[in-house]
């Protein structure tokens, strides 16, 4: 493919992304279950396809993709419900390449214990990126917004390693359950340790992210530094980037200015949306191949095999979800809560609402695309290509079957976040903030200073108790609503569009300013950056 023609499949990629995503935010479905779908239609027609290199994936997909999720994710939340987390992301992975490995190797002719763990490890992490565009528009409350989190940044490490033993042990090299484990605990502490140490490096760079770009070119940097130290470690990389973002993430707050925090959010939305479109577009361009090369095995060992995979998928989740809060409350401890308190049991329409939340992704197309050709024998790897015919199945089983239902299915539950609450929380944290502030100022104004000094006091004193009023007004309002959902305030609703109105106002008289050659474009530019910083601090909605 030569640059010309791989620049406009680009272009024209970037253009089926920006156009399913519009699609998407008219008709409510998943952008990732519609991509796959778009992807099939354009790999059954005739021009060039990108075919998926799994390394490219790893390296340079991966990375970026769990970093940004890490420092969107909160480290409090998934501490609180680490049980849940690691039982989903670690105790479910391993079960669901055994059962899948055991089906294989009793029920599908030829295949090998080896083989079929390999696919399991493959298919057994889900990708979160549906569950959660889905369940952040219908409103999924926050706890099962942080299971499904946490479960998305931890399973991958925990699949790959798995993958890698059974790959090794498919191929003919010695297998030892033992040495299996000890190089796992190994691989994920070591993990762990070099995405410590890489959020550490990162915080004593903390006086070059006051610069936007500077922030920016180390946030970016980070990901791919995190995995390849701990490629080159020889533990878990992923685990490195996820544990790397995690606690960057959680002290962001404390080590950056505002104007990078912002900068770095928006580059980081821009990421996540390229990538994300590029790589479900890219697992729908996968089948034709993949279909291409089941010519040698018979229906019924493919219908068996595909059964097996879609099976172990879509039940041992549910049940393995349903068993542990069968267990006993005193079981439910939280790992890294304080000691004696118990985390709370799901119940039974959360329990259905994680159960579908499982959707496969390109990481499992990655994975099982690196399983090797040859054996050490030098015959082909045992059953690859169906295993990655069943692999990509579950893909889109899962990817479009439960990603376009999960919608209907969450509203049917009637699963949603208490808004009011979570408005009050927010207002009573702002009204704490400005009393802060006050107490700041009546402690400057007890300090030697000028006349300058007070009036500076005073003007900043009334534009705090005016916004305090303000926010105690809202907290009245919520207090007394006895609807889940927010109650809206007229009087704050017209001074929202009349500010809205007045923005609008400043940014025509400036492009007047401007088009009659009076205002350089570059003054231009900074006044409206003045205007948009100030139409970002007003809400999008009443809160």
């Amino acid at each position: 493919m030569t640059p010309e023609v791989l620049l406009v499949f680009v272009l024209a990629a970037v253009a089926v992304i920006v156009g399913v995503r519009w699609l998407a935010a008219r008709t409510g479905l998943p952008a990732a279950a519609i991509l796959p779908v778009v992807g099939i239609v354009y790999a059954l027609l005739p021009g060039p396809n990108i075919a998926l290199e799994p390394e490219i994936i790893l390296t340079f997909v991966l990375p970026p993709l769990l970093y940004s999720a890490a420092l969107d994710s909160s480290l409090l939340a998934i501490r609180r419900n680490m049980r849940i987390v690691v039982s989903l992301s670690v105790i479910l992975v391993l079960l669901t390449a055994l059962v899948a490995g055991l089906g294989f190797h009793l029920f599908v002719a030829g295949a090998t214990l080896a083989a079929g763990a390999a696919v399991g490890a493959a298919i057994a992490p889900p990708d979160p990126v549906a569950a959660l565009a889905v369940g952040r528009r219908v409103g999924l409350p926050p706890r099962l917004v942080t299971i499904i989190q946490g479960e998305g940044l931890l399973n991958d490490a925990t699949a790959l390693t798995i993958l890698s033993f059974a790959a090794a042990a498919a191929v003919g090299e010695e297998f030892s359950v033992p040495r299996a484990i000890g190089q796992f605990l190994l691989a994920a502490a070591g993990g762990a340790l070099v995405g410590a140490a890489v959020a550490y490096a990162v915080r004593l760079l903390r006086p070059l992210g006051k610069d936007p770009l500077m922030a920016n070119a180390i946030s970016l940097a980070t990901p791919f530094v995190a995995y390849l130290l701990g490629e080159e470690l020889h533990v878990s990389g992923v685990l490195a980037v996820v544990i790397a973002g995690l606690i960057v993430g959680h002290h962001t707050p404390r080590s950056s200015s505002g104007a990078s925090r912002l900068q770095t959010s928006a580059v980081w939305r821009l990421v996540d949306f390229l990538l994300e479109g590029f790589v479900f577009l890219l697992i729908g361009q996968q089948l034709p191949e993949v279909i291409r090369n089941l010519r040698e095995y018979h229906t019924s060992t493919v219908v068996i095999a595909v059964a097996i995979a879609v099976g172990a998928t879509l039940l041992i989740r549910p049940l393995w979800l349903a068993l542990t809060q069968l267990l006993p409350r005193s079981l439910h401890t939280r790992l890294g809560s304080e000691s004696g308190k118990r985390e709370e049991k799901l119940g039974g329409r959360e329990v259905v609402a994680l159960s579908w939340a499982g959707t496969r992704g390109v990481i499992s197309l990655a994975a099982v695309f690196t399983l090797p050709l040859v054996t050490d024998s030098g015959a082909p790897f045992p059953d690859r290509d169906l295993l990655l015919f069943c692999t990509f199945v579950v893909v889109l089983v899962t990817l479009v079957g439960q990603g376009l239902t999960f919608t209907p299915l969450v509203r049917l539950l009637g699963l949603r976040a208490n808004e009011v609450d979570e408005a009050r929380i927010r207002n009573e944290a702002r009204s704490a903030s400005v009393r802060a502030a006050l107490d700041r100022l009546d402690e400057i104004d007890h300090e030697d200073h000028d006349d300058l000094d007070t009036q500076a006091i005073e003007v900043m004193r009334a534009q705090l108790e005016h916004r305090l009023h303000r926010y105690q007004g809202r907290l009245d309002l919520l207090q007394s609503s006895d609807s889940p959902e927010i109650p809206v305030s007229p009087r704050y609703e017209a001074a929202l569009r009349i500010r809205r109105a007045a923005i609008d106002a400043q940014r025509a008289e400036l492009l007047r300013w401007r088009d009659a050659g009076t205002l350089p474009d570059e003054s231009l530019r900074r006044l409206e950056r003045e205007l948009d910083h100030e139409e970002r601090l007003l809400p999008e909605r009443t809160s």
